[in-house]
């Protein structure tokens, strides 16, 4: 009996499953919020399906709406919006900690696990230390992008409106959200009236890519300060990084220079600063500049890829990750060498690492195929168009070809599954409930090897 109360406690206080939970009550509190009728413009309640999606997408920082945000929302409901943006970029248990640092309160082994649950991380060490300097530069950063955008949206929209428009653009960019109020011009165009805008296009996608690098990135890079004392986790995130978005950029600008949907209508310089903002957005940001939906079908199966792939573990991003996506390469080149062994930089690669790797990305790419079909064959949406918004839900990123507000109640509490998903991380979810107890029971039992025949 004791054993039995012994796990129940165990399994209660497993930190996994406080992660999970807490994104799921944000959630929950956010959708009551938000049908209140002060939430809406028109005074009314938004319902409680717009007001769920809306939370959802806000607190697993998506982006996908169907409701544009400008114009349905209320300075309340926008307030209520950002701050779920916030909780859910940063992680709603680093929020928590801050209160905990202005009261001056010690932090306790059950809450550093929690946080290292809810970065990501592989371990304790300094993990009190990170949270404290995730916080302060996380303000240093949203706070510098709200200042170089007030400078475009202050002459435009005039001081109140544009104050508030930096702050939350920013805050918005750097937690890799996407959300925007643009919308004032017209609704759903996102970004796409700065085109050509340098200040706040480069400013936008600084905040994406430094949100989307991870906090344990930050601080290794301002600890050592050059490459050669960079940890090897550090270098693999910088290398995929940078990889991912000049790649993107050079097919982006092949494939859509000539497109009168997307860039072919535009200036050289602006064909160029818009391809790499495309490229940079498609890494789960969900800010557009162009048509998502005059994309060319080379570049909506190439903003698939990147929207799955997402940013870096621990940080503001999703997707299954950039050093995921090199362990898996990794894995690759090893095979075609006839290596049992998978190194770098003359380190080895765990092979459960291997094994998770492997896990997400096969997990990431049924579900992919799964929800594609389910609004497809569901809604009648095109293949294509249904597979780019379930690629833009499950790495949280946001962009639509234009199908979101269009589609049936079904096919949005899917995508709500799904943006949930994205965030919290498939193996999250599928560890979130386990016990350690069955994880012991199955690795005591050994079985006889065997042969088979593969490929």
């Amino acid at each position: 009996m004791r054993r039995k109360f012994h796990l129940l406690k165990r399994r209660a206080l497993n930190p996994t499953r406080i992660v999970a939970g807490s994104f799921a009550a944000i959630i929950a509190l956010g959708t009551i919020l938000l049908t209140l009728p002060i939430a809406s413009s028109s005074g009314e309640s938004a319902g409680w399906l717009i007001s769920l999606f809306t939370a959802t997408s806000s607190t697993c920082v998506t982006g996908l709406v169907v409701a544009d945000t400008a114009t349905q929302w209320s300075w309340f409901g926008q307030a209520v919006i950002l701050a779920m943006i916030q909780m859910g970029g940063l992680g709603f248990i680093t929020i928590m900690t801050l209160f905990s640092f202005l009261v001056r309160r010690k932090i306790g082994l059950s809450e550093r696990l929690i946080m290292v649950s809810s970065l990501n991380l592989n371990n304790m060490n300094g993990v009190v230390r990170l949270v404290r300097f995730t916080l302060k530069w996380t303000l240093c950063f949203e706070g510098a992008g709200a200042l170089l955008l007030m400078t475009r949206f202050i002459p435009r929209y005039g001081w109140g409106q544009g104050i508030w428009m930096g702050v939350f653009h920013s805050v918005s960019a750097f937690c890799n959200a996407g959300f925007d109020l643009l919308g004032l011009d017209a609704p759903f165009q996102s970004l796409v009236p700065f085109q050509s805008d340098p200040v706040v296009l480069f400013t936008i996608m600084a905040l994406i890519v430094i949100g989307g690098l991870g906090f344990f990135v930050w601080s290794d890079i301002v600890q050592n300060r050059h490459w050669k004392k960079l940890s090897l986790y550090t270098k693999l995130v910088l290398t995929m990084t940078v990889a991912l978005i000049l790649i993107g950029w050079a097919i982006l600008f092949a494939v859509e220079w000539k497109n009168p949907a997307t860039l072919g209508s535009m200036p050289l310089g602006d064909k160029v600063m818009n391809a790499l903002f495309q490229s940079v957005t498609f890494r789960t940001a969900g800010f557009s500049t162009i048509d998502q939906g005059g994309l060319r079908d080379t570049s909506q199966a190439l903003g698939c890829v990147l929207m799955i792939i997402g940013g870096s573990s621990g940080s503001t991003a999703g997707g299954i990750k950039t050093v995921t996506v090199a362990v898996l390469g990794l894995s690759v080149l090893a095979g075609f060498r006839g290596r049992s062994v998978v190194t770098i930089g003359g380190r080895s690669i765990d092979r459960r690492q291997q094994t998770s790797a492997t896990t997400l990305a096969l997990t990431a790419l049924l579900l992919f195929i799964i929800g594609a079909m389910f609004l497809s064959l569901f809604d009648g949406v095109p293949f294509m168009d249904a597979g780019f918004e379930i690629a833009s839900a499950l790495g949280t990123v946001g962009l639509t070809t234009g199908i979101t507000p269009t589609l049936s109640i079904p096919c949005r509490v899917f995508l709500v599954l799904f943006m949930y998903l994205g965030r919290v991380g498939i193996l999250s979810c599928s560890l979130a409930f386990s016990t350690r107890r069955s994880v012991a029971r199955e690795t005591k039992i050994k079985y006889p090897v065997t042969d088979v025949m593969i490929g």
